[in-house]
């Protein structure tokens, strides 16, 4: 029986972090520089229904039936058994590997549960649409993240850019002038749970001030869809520092992101915003593609641990 692979992007959301959790719309976008890859081979010597799982990033190698149910991987492969109906499956390894940083708001979690879901379901013979894939990798993500917004599996799923509001039907995006991103990583672990529950405390003990800031974002997301849309690149810089300036009243940037936007904008960067939770992890930041290596050399010799330069919708 031949292995059965699957591989998902990674994710940015350059708009409408954090506000996309309280009904406001968010723009994100895959990043194909980075991903994870899943692998199930069947294991004919292992007893049936025995599936071991393997994933070397994380220090897991051990049996399905061994592990609990908050564990993510061991989630992805239930819900695909559970909504396939299979009590015992063939014997079979899984492997996952991912050249996406962990805790680094580039949708680490969601691309493996994406992947995972797709081989798993394809070992079976029974491979998913993307509408399953899609709802099997959000209730994973409740692992990850708490109470998130199913914006980090939708755009890994359906790898492309994305308009996107909780509970409403996928808007993909038509980028009309493709523009260019340079992605910085802080280094600091930053598990997006942990903000998301920050600023839900937040926002309980102080209801009206955070739905202004949800709002304010709100109408940041609205024009730079206009923007993108209608090939108005050159608006998105002033945008994303709109959107970062809230981010830090919400009090999720911190001394590093706020260094290295600046750091962006200073070697030429148009805009610049730290993307998905914050507290660390990785900033964005606006480019011409001509200025796109030396804002990463900039970002580099300021601290960035990586940076990735990516094309938002060629």
């Amino acid at each position: 029986m031949p292995a059965f692979s699957a591989s998902a992007p990674g994710k940015i959301i350059l708009f409408g972090e954090h506000a996309v959790v309280y009904g406001r719309p968010a723009i994100a976008a895959p990043v194909g520089q980075v991903k994870a890859k899943a692998i199930v081979t069947a294991n004919p010597k292992a007893s049936d229904g025995e599936v071991h799982i393997q994933a070397a990033a994380i220090g897991l190698d051990a049996c399905l039936d061994d592990l609990p149910a908050t564990q993510p991987l061991a989630a992805a492969v239930r819900g695909v058994l559970a909504h396939l109906g299979v009590k015992h499956p063939p014997a079979c390894s899984l492997k996952v590997t991912s050249t996406i940083p962990l805790a680094a708001g580039l949708g680490s979690g969601a691309a493996v549960s994406v992947a995972v879901v797709r081989a798993f379901s394809a070992f079976l013979g029974h491979p998913l649409p993307d509408t399953i894939v899609n709802d099997l990798a959000f209730e994973v993500e409740k692992l990850h993240h708490g109470t998130p917004s199913g914006i980090d599996n939708t755009v890994v799923t359906y790898a492309r850019p994305v308009y996107f509001v909780k509970g409403q039907p996928i808007e993909t995006l038509q980028v009309a002038r493709p523009f260019a991103v340079v992605i910085g990583d802080t280094g600091i672990p930053s598990p997006t749970k942990v903000s998301v529950g920050d600023v839900r405390k937040a926002w309980q003990a102080n209801k009206a001030q955070y739905e202004a800031y949800f709002d304010s974002i709100h109408g940041i997301v609205d024009s730079a869809r206009a923007a993108m849309e209608s090939g108005a690149v050159e608006l998105l810089g002033p945008l994303m520092d709109a959107n970062h300036g809230i981010l830090r009243k919400l009090e999720v940037s911190c001394e590093a992101l706020d260094a290295l936007t600046l750091v962006a904008r200073r070697a030429g960067a148009l805009g610049a915003k730290l993307c998905g939770g914050g507290r660390g992890g990785n900033m964005v930041a606006l480019v011409a593609k001509e200025s796109a290596e030396a804002v990463a050399a900039a970002l580099t010799k300021a601290g960035a641990v990586r940076t990735i330069v990516t094309e938002i919708g060629k």
